[in-house]
């Protein structure tokens, strides 16, 4: 049972950082706590190591670094290494459905694809040649993004939806957020390349996850393990119980045990976020615009504060067009509203 229970620790310790990061990222009490925390490490810890880290920061998270990417396809790699080596071999032999054991690779082949098109794909960057035809395209709500606004790096006017990523130093087109994992920016022209990447990436791991379990299944019923006796530390003998069935599986297989644990985490946290990514696409909105919607009215208080007549002005997606245009949008980007003149 000591297994289990430190298993279970690990899970749940995965599961707990990711949502803490979550948190942190919407709290600002929380990054000020952070915050003060680093400062008080910074008093103790030698110069030259806080330069190599931050140095390290800053390549990792402010500049355009394969580091992740590489990290992404190691991983990728390792699991696909360990389910052929193991899973697929040994659910041959207990006679599983073929189809079913290729679907892994099937939806690894589309993902791929998706994958090379996320990262290499132009994800709508802003010059000075197509600025003009892009500042048609969505309307200025006047709150988070307002007429007339001008990016002060590359001093162009700044398109609705628009924003500056300070990672590929560019403009980028209803910007979406910039992906360390495929070294890219998200914007009009590869969201719905990054949406199929991500669903298929998902489907994947869950697949995975599903046959791993069920291979260890169908080994249990077909050996009659649960219906074997054990002799206990106490010298009884006791009836095989899930722990000692997971703590027997761990010592027989134990890549298969840490695949499925690591499969299954992957899974719940890549439906997770996909689930928020579809989210967005069907309200037609993107991380950038959700992340600053909550702050908006707050940016416009003092202006109400000093003038009581004034009325606040809160974002509101004015973007929105209904469930099938928003997806549509995601795969087949907007173009200018405006019309042409006749002559």
């Amino acid at each position: 049972m000591d297994f289990l229970v430190l298993f279970s620790f690990y899970l749940a310790f995965l599961l707990i950082c990711v949502i803490m990061i979550c948190i942190f990222t919407k709290s600002q009490r929380l990054k000020a706590v952070v915050l003060g925390g680093a400062q008080v490490c910074a008093r103790v810890t030698p110069q030259c190591l806080q330069r190599a880290v931050q140095t390290l920061l800053h390549q990792l998270f402010h500049t355009r670094h394969p580091a992740f990417l590489v990290l992404h396809l190691l991983l990728q790699g390792l699991v696909y290494a360990e389910y052929t080596y193991e899973v697929f071999s040994y659910c041959l032999e207990l006679e599983f459905s073929l189809p079913c054991l290729l679907l892994p690779y099937v939806l690894l082949s589309v993902n791929l694809v998706f994958f090379t098109l996320t990262c290499s794909a132009n994800p709508g960057t802003i010059t000075k040649t197509n600025v003009s035809l892009l500042l048609q395209v969505y309307e200025f709500d006047d709150v988070m993004f307002p007429k007339n606004s001008r990016c002060s790096t590359c001093d162009l006017r700044k398109p609705a939806r628009s924003k500056h990523c300070r990672v590929c130093d560019r403009c980028v087109h209803r910007f979406d957020h910039h992906c360390v994992w495929v070294n890219n920016c998200i914007g009009a022209w590869n969201t719905g390349y990054f949406l199929i990447y991500l669903l298929t990436l998902t489907a994947s791991a869950a697949t995975i996850a599903i046959l791993s379990a069920a291979f260890l299944l169908r080994l249990v019923a077909v050996s009659n393990l649960y219906q074997e006796t054990y002799l206990d530390d106490l010298g009884r003998f006791q009836a095989v119980d899930t722990g000692f069935l997971i703590q027997h599986l761990f010592l027989a297989f134990p890549r298969i045990i840490f695949l499925l644990g690591f499969v299954i985490v992957l899974s719940l946290l890549l439906a997770g976020y996909l689930c928020f990514a579809l989210y967005l696409a069907a309200t037609n909105q993107t991380t950038n615009e959700w992340y600053r919607g909550d702050w908006a009215w707050c940016q416009h208080w003092p202006l109400v504060a000093w003038s009581p007549s004034a009325e606040p002005q809160i974002h509101q997606n004015i973007h929105s067009h209904g469930l099938w245009s928003n997806l549509r949008e995601v795969f087949i980007p907007a173009t200018p509203s405006y019309k042409k003149k006749k002559r």
